[in-house]
């Protein structure tokens, strides 16, 4: 199922609960207020409470390449895009978990530079996870270590703590910002040592 279902699943919902209520009128949502964006199965609306700012100052404002690269910062769970040596947007990020409970050794992303090979859109899946099955949604996703992957994590998943299988997790909007206006086949992915 796509995720414009999951949407138009969820705002039946929503507007299922504003009808039946619990003995209190609730508006029904506004579609406009997701801005296009697509939402996915149980998904709140976008949250507001990642501050692109909070991210923005803790990455380095400027770096020594004038190539595009993204800097994943599991330390300090964050994100940089830079092109021509500046950064130009920054994010929450959540790396590999230095253990899974479902499967043996250390779910950790791999350190080191990497380039981006194959990209995916919003219907983007994990043909692994979960084990067994797959089916894990990753919209926008951008492989750079044979299955580890930067791609979108609905909002309410994401923490700053390290706790995927190894890809790096990212807001949906933001990954799709990337995808669709920064990354490139071949584009540097730097992970940093965590």
């Amino acid at each position: 199922m796509s995720p414009r279902h999951w949407q138009a699943g969820f705002l039946m919902m929503m507007v299922s609960v504003a009808l039946t209520g619990c003995g209190q009128e609730i508006e029904p949502p506004n579609p406009a207020d997701f801005n296009g964006l697509p939402l996915y199965q149980g998904q709140a609306p976008y949250s507001s409470a990642f501050n692109e700012d909070k991210y923005s100052s803790l990455m380095p404002q400027t770096i020594e390449s004038h190539e595009k690269v993204i800097i994943v910062d599991p330390k300090i769970y964050a994100w940089g895009a830079y092109e021509d040596s500046r950064l130009v947007k920054a994010g929450i990020a959540s790396a590999g978990a230095p253990r899974c409970p479902d499967k043996p050794g250390s779910c950790r992303t791999q350190v080191g530079t990497f380039h981006i090979g194959r990209m995916g859109d919003q219907d983007c899946i994990s043909h692994t996870y979960p084990i067994g099955k797959g089916g894990s949604l990753m919209p926008f996703c951008m492989f750079f270590n044979k299955g580890q992957s930067l791609h979108g994590t609905p909002d309410q998943m994401m923490v700053e703590d390290n706790i995927s299988h190894g890809c790096v997790h990212m807001r949906i909007p933001d990954a799709e910002w990337v995808r669709y206006n920064f990354a490139e086949s071949g584009t540097k992915v730097v992970i940093l040592p965590y």
